[in-house]
């Protein structure tokens, strides 16, 4: 064409998004997806201040228990152990499954591990089972089982299930930063939790809180770029501020002062100290199985209700309600499981805070790379990496709790009782009962009653119906003498 006939002819109209810029843009598809680098790059720092937490709470939960024969794991040997795992599936999940799903030890496993697992037989036993958990998810992927089970699951159900993950991970925050607390037993009272420590707001670091709060949602009213991660690091300066000129009896986990040496050498020691099969010749081949299922069905139903949650607040779910790409992200999720056997920090698992990084925006891997390089780092760096209180990085849930309650509850079908039933159960058993499985389970327990109820059993996938039996079952082992 020439110069002339090209001057008269219309710009044409861009069609589409806007070819990516870089060989980083290409391969996390981060302008396809309408984000930026600076997004991923926020959402990155967000999400690991937002569950940087798990350095401390694992190392805490693992190392105060004993096995069998009254071993205990080393602290610092945990610590390295939770870094070193979450680095690594953090790593590959924004590598291979390109998602902004950042993944770490998972707090109800590592109980599971501690309290049911190890007081029957060794620590490298326990972790042995564990690592067995993480072969059989990553089978299931493999046979493509686990991917049309979630692809079983209603949208709306799909919905009631982010809304619980949303209400959960807000009830997390008012936990960790003190602003409820359990009444203990000795109170004598039904009522499970209170008004701060006493029934009352008092203390500096509940103030931090509250400030934090105020200041996250203020900023993301007001669209600000950068809002969570703003506030995280305004209110950790906020809090040593206070901490350094005020008597603050305890801040919980993680004081906010500035370490001493903030860095410290990493200790492998743990890294291997696996025996795969040594626990059933301790507890027996059936017990050995159904401990291996417990751990099982913890991670596969954590996982599920997290991806979906995560998956559907970064507009990654489809038009048919169906998540491209998934055996990726279930592949990385099921070694995961292993690599945290194998390092003997338990059982690693996609994580709801996850949700903090996609609140800034994320919405490809490159922001699990950033998270997951934020780990790799925190290895050297672990007394610099916890000193963000709990108090200052917790309003970021409650912010991002109510943004996919705001972006779900819409979407739910109401009017047909068979399905919004089964997503309010799921969405209220999840806070309620303190566990994305068992929202999920009795949710879908109830999915497939009520569709059997309403003569509408045919519409059931059978997927849906082997899982509900599953988790029938997986509730009855108790009664049956199976735990």
């Amino acid at each position: 064409m020439s110069t002339t006939a090209a001057a008269k002819a219309p710009a044409p109209e861009p069609q589409g998004p806007r070819p990516p810029a870089s060989a980083l843009d290409r391969y996390f598809r981060i302008s396809e997806r309408g984000s930026t680098v600076s997004r991923e790059v926020r959402g990155g720092f967000a999400t690991f201040f937002a569950m940087a937490y798990i350095i401390v709470l694992n190392p805490i939960i693992l190392g105060s228990a004993k096995d069998m024969y009254g071993h205990q794991l080393d602290g610092g040997q945990l610590v390295t152990a939770t870094v070193l795992t979450a680095a690594f599936s953090t790593l590959l999940m924004g590598v291979i499954g390109n998602v902004p799903i950042a993944l770490a030890a998972g707090l109800g496993v590592n109980t599971v591990v501690a309290l049911q697992l190890a007081p029957r037989m060794s620590w490298p036993d326990a972790m042995g089972m564990v690592v067995l958990a993480g072969i059989v998810v990553m089978l299931l992927v493999a046979t493509g089982l686990r991917e049309r089970v979630m692809n079983a699951v209603p949208v709306g159900l799909r919905k009631g299930i982010a809304i619980g993950i949303g209400l959960f991970i807000m009830l997390i925050g008012l936990v960790d930063s003190g602003f409820v607390s359990r009444i203990p037993d000795a109170a004598h009272t039904t009522v499970p939790l209170q008004l701060g420590s006493d029934g009352h707001l008092n203390g500096w670091p509940v103030l931090v809180f509250v400030l934090g709060t105020l200041l996250t949602l203020a900023l993301i009213i007001r669209k600000v770029p950068g809002a969570i991660l703003i506030s995280i690091v305004v209110m950790t300066i906020v809090a040593m501020v206070i901490d350094a000129v005020a008597t603050v009896p305890s801040w919980g986990l993680t004081t906010p002062e500035w370490p001493g040496n903030p860095v410290a050498s990493p200790d492998f020691g743990l890294v291997g100290q696996v025996s795969l099969f040594g626990g059933f010749g301790k507890v027996g081949v059936l017990t050995g199985v159904l401990f291996v299922f417990t751990v099982l069905l913890s991670c596969f139903f954590d996982a599920m209700g997290t991806i979906l949650g995560v998956g559907d607040e970064a507009k990654l779910i489809d038009k048919d309600g169906n998540f491209p790409g998934i055996n990726k992200v279930l592949l990385v999720d099921g070694l995961a499981v292993a690599s945290g056997g194998a390092t003997s920090s338990s059982a690693t698992t996609c994580f709801v805070e996850s949700t903090a990084g996609v609140g800034e925006g994320a919405r490809t891997g490159l922001a699990s790379v950033v998270t997951g390089g934020l780990f790799s780092v925190a290895l050297f760096l672990t007394p610099l990496a916890t000193m963000v209180p709990s108090q200052a990085a917790t309003p970021a849930l409650l912010a991002v709790g109510f943004l996919i309650l705001a972006g779900s509850v819409k979407d739910i079908d109401w009017s047909d009782y068979t399905i919004a039933v089964p997503a309010f159960l799921a969405m209220t058993m999840m806070p309620f009962t303190y566990s994305i499985t068992n929202g999920i389970g009795i949710g879908f327990i109830s999915f497939s009653v009520l569709r059997l109820a309403a003569g509408r059993g045919r519409e059931v996938p059978v997927a849906m119906y082997a899982v509900s039996a599953i988790f029938v079952f997986y509730y009855a082992m108790p009664a049956l003498g199976l735990t």
